[in-house]
């Protein structure tokens, strides 16, 4: 049907016998009566028949359309046959073209229904039942997003490439639904982190907010969702795993589907849809919507002051560093007791638990990234919430009982008595991930629910994504074998200094907000190995490290270090950590190094309060524009010995 117009026979109606001209161009000598009355009886007649024929080309075959609509996840197919796994690929690869792709929705006005207008006036409990009717049995929807050229213009002018802390302006959009409904007037922005943020004219992910500029309109009951381009996740199944997971695990997680999605006739390819944290969202998992709910930002923790997302003061944090202050108590007694009045314990056990059973190094626990913290008012307790889940189960043997180094992660998994249960908690969710059949059973049947819609785009696509999904099987199976080894090992202990009372560092990792930032391991001068961090924009800000997470016992510390400096111009002269330095993770520093040095030693003492903590070392370059140098062979800790 796409095609109509092309396909369409040209039919001419005659003109009336009075109406036709010789060759000349001269009216013929009119036909006497009767025969000029027969003659016009016949045009008519043929004339009929003509408009009829059109009519009846033009009429939908509902048979022509393709059958998306499923009951449920359940499937009969045969299971894809095993096939060698891709790594490090990129996601599928759409054909090349300039305009709209094969089976794109951009049909003739005559051969599709005319979409109804967007959802409206539906009541808390209708949208709530529209949505669970979208995420259980609805179709994987077909979705055309038209923005206008100044909007277009508008979206340009935002960064090439991620940007911590960026700005991102929302702009009025049309989405429109393939045989659904026509929104108007939603707020579309786009969004994504350091690895997963496209620009508007390669292929980025988007924020809709359908009521924001009309407030009574839904999709699918949903006020706002999200559109991932899944660049970090070829299978498009991680997300959805790890939601289903969660929720199994009583974790609130948000719910998962996918979508078809083109850009002004641009056909973008598969994409993951994603419900948001949003009112609903509470009222569904806590019950109501009262308290606050911040948004974790990129690799930032408590102590730094988060967007509020929803709640009565934007700018009152009172409730967030009264959590920061009881996780850096430090009368240890105090502390815990502290944190059993404020953080919902056995729930941030539990959230813990899952994040590193399901391999989610880039989250809280470990990474203090992608999460959102809820304060209950009703039960004035924290919660934690888990986001940002497109690259998990990569590592199948990743450790889930090293303390983390997260500031609220640190100072529970601090407590003897709650490390404990956090060991129970991963034995009590082992039949989660095994057997493994279940689970493999599921993607599975997400596979064969996707399959119809990658087809449409082309039999490489098709391939590409089955090899994804059976290495994700390989993965799964290998994670819930890897998970059942770590149930008998023992918790990690303090790493032991040499007899010099040294503990050289060694396990370095890179941390950048800034795209244009260049961290390197080079040789310079005399020195064979250095960590280097360079900032060349003249806009902008720089803020990068090198990082190193290393466990210790109680005692004071000395971190050393040698470090040289070029052209480095602070950010900012007024505040702490400019310029080029090194500290610990949740620690201010003192030590600044600007401009040009040659090779200068720095340190940085700090105590461990705790029989065993996880310390993260941070050397970095907090700058407008410069470069650093950290000597390798100069980073370790000392430890004060005992008098």
């Amino acid at each position: 049907m796409g095609q109509a117009e092309d396909l369409l026979p040209v039919v001419e109606a005659p003109m009336p016998p009075s109406r036709q001209r010789n060759p000349r161009g001269r009216k013929t000598k009119a036909a006497s009566f009767p025969t000029r009355w027969v003659a016009i009886g016949i045009w008519a007649l043929v004339s009929l028949g003509a408009i009829l024929a059109v009519d009846y080309l033009l009429v939908d075959d509902p048979t022509d359309e393709p059958a998306n609509e499923f009951a449920s996840l359940e499937t009969t197919e045969t299971p894809t046959a095993a096939v060698p796994v891709l790594t490090n690929s990129a996601p599928p690869q759409l054909p090349a073209s300039t305009g709209p792709q094969p089976g794109s929705p951009t049909l003739p006005d005559n051969a599709q229904p005319i979409p109804k207008p967007g959802e409206r006036g539906l009541s808390a409990e209708e949208a709530r039942q529209a949505s669970d009717d979208f995420f259980t049995r609805g179709v994987i929807p077909e979705l055309r997003i038209e923005i206008a050229a100044a909007e277009l213009q508008t979206l340009r002018q935002g960064a090439t490439s991620f940007v911590a802390g960026e700005t991102r302006p929302y702009v009025p959009a049309t989405v429109i639904e393939t045989g659904g409904h026509r929104y108007d007037n939603v707020a579309l922005k786009l969004k994504g982190s350091a690895g997963s943020y496209r620009p508007i004219d390669d292929r980025p992910a988007f924020t809709i907010n359908v009521n924001k500029f009309d407030t009574d309109q839904t999709f699918h009951g949903l006020g706002k969702f999200h559109l991932n381009n899944s660049v970090q996740d070829p299978s498009y199944s991680h997300e959805w795993i790890a939601s289903e997971l969660l929720r199994e695990a009583n974790i609130p997680a948000v719910r998962v589907s996918h979508a078809r999605v083109w850009l002004n006739g641009r056909d973008l390819g598969l994409y993951v849809l994603k419900s948001a944290f949003d009112k609903p969202f509470l009222k569904r998992h806590f019950g109501h919507a009262k308290g606050n709910l911040y948004e974790g930002g990129f690799v930032q923790d408590i102590d730094i002051d988060l967007e509020k997302d929803l709640g009565e003061d934007k700018n009152d944090r009172a409730d967030l560093k009264t959590l920061l202050a009881a996780c850096r108590e430090p009368d240890i007694a105090l502390r815990f007791s502290r944190l059993e009045e404020l953080l919902d314990i056995e729930q941030f056990l539990t959230f813990m638990a899952m994040e590193m059973m399901l391999g989610h190094w880039d989250g809280y626990t470990l990474q203090h990234n992608n999460y959102r913290v809820f304060f209950d008012a009703k039960s004035g307790k924290a919660s934690f919430l888990p986001h940002g889940m497109d690259q998990i189960f990569g590592d199948p043997n990743a450790s889930v009982i090293n303390l983390p180094s997260s500031i609220a992660a640190a100072a529970v998994m601090n407590n003897r008595v709650w490390r404990g249960r956090y060991r129970e908690r991963l034995r009590e969710l082992q039949t989660l991930f095994q057997p493994s059949e279940d689970l493999l059973k599921r993607v599975e049947q997400m596979h064969a629910r996707l399959r119809p819609v990658l087809e449409k785009m082309g039999p490489q696509v098709v391939r590409d994504h089955d090899q994804q999904v059976q290495g994700l099987r390989s993965r799964l199976t290998a994670r819930g074998e890897g998970l059942l080894k770590q149930q008998t090992l023992p918790d990690p202990g303090p790493r032991d200094f040499d007899e010099s009372g040294r503990l050289a560092l060694t396990d370095w990792n890179p941390v950048t907000e800034t795209p244009d930032a260049k961290l390197e391991v080079v040789a310079i001068n005399k020195v064979p190995k250095a960590f280097s961090i360079q900032y060349k924009s003249k806009t902008g800000r720089c803020n990068s490290s090198w990082r190193c997470k290393v466990p210790l016992g109680q005692g004071k510390y000395t971190l050393h270090a040698r470090m040289k400096t070029e052209k480095i111009v602070a950010a900012n002269e007024q505040e702490l950590d400019v310029g080029a330095g090194i500290r610990i993770e949740g620690s201010r520093r003192q030590n600044v190094r600007k401009g040009t040095t040659t090779w200068i030693p720095v340190d940085f003492d700090f105590e461990v309060a705790e029989d065993l903590r996880t310390v993260e070392i941070v050397i970095e370059l907090r700058a407008r524009q410069g470069q650093v140098w950290f000597d390798a062979d100069s980073l370790y800790l000392s430890r004060e010995t005992e008098p």
